[in-house]
C-alpha cells in the first residue's frame, strides 16, 4: 500500500480515504498426484486375403445375385400364368372376299385394283360399313362407261357404293332420304344418293341414273355387324360424274272417243242420227231486208245506165269547150 500512496502522490492524487486491509491467510497448493492415462492399442487389421481368394468370393457375389435375378423372375413368370390371358379379337372381314363369295366377284375385282378404294373399304369395316354392290351382270354392262373415266373417278364411283354405317335389312327399310356415302368429303362433291322404300323393296336412286330407274336390291350377302353386302341390280351412277338423266316427256293425252264410235252395249240398237238440218240455205239476219234476187238484176241495169248517160254528157262538154276555143 505504501508504494501505491507514493505513485498516487507522485501523480499529483491525494487518496481521501485510506483502506485498510486485513491480511488473509492463502493456503498452500496441494500437490496433485499424476495419474497414469491408459492407452488402448489399435485393432488388429485382419489378415489379408490372396488375390485367388478374393477372385472366387467375388464370383461367389456374382453366382449369388444371379441365383436371386432368376429366382424373383421365375415368381413373376408364374404369377403371369396364373392370371386368365385377355381372348384375342377377331379380325376384321376381308371386304373384297365377302364380295366376291356374295355374287359380287366383278365389282369386289374392280375394288381390289383401285388402292385408294380398297385400302378405304378395308379401314372403314372396323367402324361398321354397309356395301351395295351390284351384281356381276350390271358391272359388265356398265364397263364401257366405267373405263371412261379416271383414276380418281374410278375410285369415287366404287366408294359412292358403300355407306360407313352398318345398316341390317330391316334398318334399310326403316330409312328413306339421302346418305353420305364413303366418296362424300363434305365440299362442292356431295356423293349423295337417295334411299327409297316401296314396299319391301329397297331402292337406290340418284338423278343421273340410266333411264330414270332407280337400282333395286336383289338380295343380302353378307349382314353380320359390323359388315353388311347387298347385291343391287345395277350401277348406281353419282351426278358429280355423270351428267343428269332427261326428264321422260309427258305422255300424249287419249284422243276423246265419238258417241258413234264409243262401244255401245250388247243387244242395244244404235241411236239414229238427226237429219241435217239445211242452216246452211237458211238467210242470216240481215237476208230479212235484202231485195229479191229480180230486183237486185234491175238495179245492176239502171246503174249501168246512168253511167253511160254521165259519160255522154262528160264528152259532149269537152267538145263544147274545144269549139269555144277555137272560134276565139
Amino acid at each position: 500500500m505504501a508504494g501505491l500512496e507514493i505513485e498516487l502522490k507522485s501523480r499529483g492524487i491525494t487518496p481521501r480515504h485510506r483502506a485498510k486491509c486485513t491480511p488473509v491467510a492463502i493456503p498452500a497448493p496441494t500437490p496433485l498426484t499424476p495419474t497414469r492415462t491408459q492407452t488402448t492399442a489399435p485393432p488388429a487389421l485382419p489378415p489379408r486375403l490372396a488375390p485367388a481368394t478374393m477372385r472366387r468370393l467375388r464370383l461367389a457375389d456374382t453366382l449369388l445375385l444371379l441365383l436371386l435375378a432368376l429366382a424373383s423372375f421365375r415368381d413373376a413368370a408364374t404369377a403371369a400364368s396364373s392370371t386368365p390371358a385377355a381372348p384375342p379379337l377377331p379380325a376384321p372381314p376381308n371386304v373384297t372376299a365377302e364380295m366376291a363369295k356374295g355374287g359380287c366377284k366383278a365389282f369386289a375385282d374392280l375394288v381390289a385394283s383401285s388402292p385408294d378404294a380398297s385400302s378405304t373399304y378395308q379401314s372403314a369395316v372396323e367402324g361398321g360399313l354397309t356395301v351395295f354392290c351390284p351384281s356381276d351382270s350390271a358391272v359388265r354392262a356398265f364397263l364401257p362407261k366405267y373405263r371412261n373415266l379416271t383414276d380418281d373417278g374410278k375410285a369415287s364411283l366404287l366408294l359412292f357404293h358403300a355407306v360407313p354405317v352398318h345398316y341390317s335389312l330391316g334398318g334399310l327399310k326403316s330409312n328413306n332420304g339421302p346418305m353420305n356415302t364413303l366418296a362424300t368429303d363434305g365440299a362442292a362433291k356431295n356423293y349423295n344418293f337417295t334411299l327409297q322404300n316401296q314396299g319391301d323393296v329397297v331402292t337406290i336412286k340418284t338423278a343421273a341414273s340410266s333411264g330414270g330407274a332407280p337400282a333395286r336390291v336383289k338380295s343380302t350377302a353378307v349382314d353380320k355387324d359390323p359388315l353388311a353386302i347387298y347385291v343391287i341390280d345395277a350401277v348406281v351412277e353419282p351426278v358429280e360424274l355423270f351428267k343428269p338423266a332427261p326428264a321422260p316427256a309427258p305422255a300424249p293425252a287419249p284422243a276423246p272417243v265419238a258417241a258413234a264410235d264409243a262401244p255401245r252395249a250388247p243387244g242395244k240398237k244404235p241411236a239414229r242420227r238427226p237429219a241435217p238440218s239445211a242452216v246452211a240455205d237458211a238467210p242470216g239476219p240481215a237476208a230479212d231486208d235484202a231485195a229479191p234476187v229480180d230486183q237486185k238484176k234491175d238495179a245492176k241495169k239502171s246503174a249501168a245506165a246512168g253511167a253511160t248517160c254521165v259519160r255522154w254528157w262528160l264528152a259532149a262538154a269537152l267538145v263544147a269547150v274545144a269549139g269555144a276555143s277555137t272560134l276565139g
